[in-house]
């Protein structure tokens, strides 16, 4: 069975946030908008996004870095989402395994919001039901687009590279082949959801840092470290300028 995904590279990911205003712009004028947005400028904001990037510094100074981490929903083969759902409104599609809420049949009742470990869903406040990634279902099957456009609009926008689409059951795939050969791995696997979607690890690096490298020499608050100019004998500008 058909099982198409994201895989994304966190080893690439600049955290340029191409991503999450491309899936808003694509998603807001198609079958999956409108993504409302209130008071985007207030005190307390809100807004449906489809796929966000988390930023986090780990380590300890100065051996630090910062992590970057892109998050949408997984399309979970065994998605938690669907058998809370009391009236069918979420559902997993049989032929390509994308996880998907029909509209007309959701009352915002957010269980399925509940029963995502991955926070992935996010309750429209103006419409009152749940909306989550849909891969872009309406684009990647698109036949009036060319085949290098039917491609998820994160994945189009990202100008690293850092986001892969295709079927993880096909061994010959992309996908398939970045998760075998980078060690891809899911997010969370202990909640036995097995989610479609995966990540490419950083890949670790080792830097030597002394301690003389953490001081500038060209430091202005250290002026007794400053060497005293030698007195010029050319002609200035206040010598040869009458104002």
């Amino acid at each position: 069975m058909t099982q198409l995904a994201l895989v994304i590279d966190l080893n690439t990911c600049v955290g340029c946030h191409a991503c999450v205003t491309s899936c808003k712009e694509w998603n807001t004028s198609g079958e999956a908008g409108p993504l409302v947005d209130r008071n985007p400028y207030a005190a307390e904001p809100t807004g449906t996004f489809f796929n966000r990037v988390q930023t986090f510094e780990v380590g300890e100074f100065p051996d630090t870095q910062t992590i970057h981490f892109p998050k949408s929903c997984l399309h979970c083969e065994d998605p938690p989402c669907v058998p809370v759902c009391p009236t069918g409104a979420s559902y997993k599609r049989p032929q390509d395994g994308i996880v998907l809420v029909d509209y007309d049949k959701c009352i915002g009742c957010e269980y399925c919001s509940w029963a995502c470990p991955y926070g992935a869903r996010e309750i429209d406040e103006k419409q009152k039901v749940m909306k989550k990634c849909t891969l872009c279902v309406d684009r990647i099957y698109d036949e009036s687009l060319s085949e290098a456009d039917r491609k998820p609009a994160c994945v189009l926008s990202c100008p690293t590279s850092s986001r892969i689409f295709g079927d993880i059951h096909d061994p010959n795939s992309e996908v398939s082949q970045a998760i075998t050969e980078a060690g891809g791995y899911q997010l969370m696997p202990e909640w036995g959801t097995d989610p479609a979607n995966h990540y490419l690890p950083r890949r670790k690096t080792r830097i030597t840092i002394h301690e003389e490298d953490l001081i500038r020499v060209d430091n202005p608050l250290k002026k007794e470290d400053r060497q005293q100019r030698a007195p010029t004998t050319r002609t200035t500008l206040d010598d040869s300028t009458s104002w």
